[in-house]
């Protein structure tokens, strides 16, 4: 299982920006799956902040990002998205996908079997 996570980038205060997390390996219409996005900033620890599950489109927000970020899925394309928006600068951080056999959601990083590299995202004040 391979995991790709794309659409970081600048943006300003207030801004939005959606992320891409392309899997290959999961067969996203048959298997049972869990797909997360979490962040590290410098400094700090890393941080679930939300995921979604493949039987039912269940879904997962940490407090931080409720309310702002929006996870959906595009099982045609094998894509997990990631729509942030009202973005601040406190979320300026290196955001990671992470793929986990069975559909309970969960922030936990522990969890999750599989990853794919991170894509920055800087929010300038």
């Amino acid at each position: 299982v391979q995991l790709q996570a794309s659409g970081g980038g600048l943006v300003q205060d207030g801004g939005s920006l959606r992320l891409s997390c392309e899997a290959s390996g999961y067969k996203f219409t048959l298997d049972y799956w869990a797909i997360g996005w979490f962040r590290q900033a410098p400094g700090k620890e890393r941080e679930g902040i939300s995921c979604i599950s493949s039987n039912d489109g269940a879904t997962y927000y940490a407090d931080s990002v409720k309310g702002r970020f929006t996870i959906s899925r595009d099982n045609a394309k094998n894509t997990v998205y990631l729509q942030m928006n009202s973005l601040k600068p406190e979320d300026t951080a290196v955001y990671y996908c992470a793929g986990k056999s069975g559909a309970s959601l969960t922030g936990r990083g522990g969890d999750y079997d599989y990853w794919g590299q991170g894509t920055l995202v800087t929010v300038s004040s």
